[in-house]
């Protein structure tokens, strides 16, 4: 019963690393004795957060940049990932993008956009990591993938962004069905659906302009039954639990981090 949700010495690789919820995962498992890869399309923005972050939580953090939105880019991020490591422990799928739009004038491009990264990312980089995700994998301590899915996916969205929650429900069904097909090689596969946490993302959408620091987070939290948006440890603690022992039990879930949006509704 020791050290249920250690992930000490554990090799993890989060996409859209560099920032909003990836960022707060991966900072979760450096302080929690990991190392840590990000990877996102920007890569001065992923350098520069990698440095961040380990000036904080120490550790070692590699940015690996490229765009999970394309198949090129997925090898890219495959390749690197396997010229440095034999093995990956925990794979986060967590790069995302959004497109708001009215339902009359939609465009086909918001449509491929989001749906390129926010699904077949996730299942293109999955596939192209299994070799690295097999060689971690055993019995007693499983390889982990957790997709990113978000409560838009569970109920209807507030915003007018009509791709972004078709293509994270596509991401809560795709987790049933890669932990299905994975879970007899030791490769566990669940999905967390977050809700509201201070992101350039919800930014965007509440007005803020995609500013994160210094807005106001506590009239968007105040609207949300838990009476505040998510922190950090909230969404780097389910996280960090999905990825220890204190979760190789739990299989093709997805489980909401949302401070009650979604049941308290």
């Amino acid at each position: 019963m020791k050290d249920l949700f250690s992930i000490a010495g554990k090799t993890a690789l989060v996409t859209g690393g560099s920032r909003g919820i990836g960022e707060m995962i991966a900072g979760g498992f450096l302080a929690n004795g990991a190392k840590v890869y990000i990877s996102s399309r920007k890569a001065d923005v992923c350098q520069a957060t990698a440095k961040r972050l380990v000036d904080e939580f120490g550790g070692e953090c590699i940015p690996i940049p490229a765009d999970v939105g394309t198949v090129d880019g997925v090898e890219a991020i495959s390749a690197a990932l396997s010229a440095r490591e034999p093995q990956l422990d925990i794979l986060v799928n967590n790069a995302g993008t959004t497109w708001g739009d009215s339902i009359d004038t939609f465009p086909e491009a918001g449509w491929d956009k989001v749906m390129n990264t926010n699904v077949k990312g996730v299942f293109f980089l999955t596939q192209r990591l299994l070799p690295l995700l097999r060689a971690s994998a055993n019995p007693d301590d499983p390889a982990r993938v957790i997709n990113i899915g978000s409560v838009d996916g569970i109920k209807t969205p507030i915003f007018d962004n009509f791709s972004y929650g078709a293509s994270k429900a596509a991401v809560h069904h795709l987790t049933r069905i890669l932990a299905a097909h994975l879970v007899k090689e030791h490769i566990i596969v669940n999905a967390i659906a977050p809700g509201p946490f201070p992101s350039w993302m919800l930014s965007a959408g509440v007005g803020f302009g995609g500013e994160v620091e210094g807005q106001d987070w506590a009239s968007v939290g105040a609207r949300n039954p838990r009476g505040r948006v998510g922190t950090p440890e909230d969404i780097a603690g389910l996280a960090i639990f999905l990825s220890s022992r204190a979760g190789a039990y739990t299989v093709g879930e997805t489980i909401t981090c949302d401070g009650g949006s979604v049941a308290c509704a």
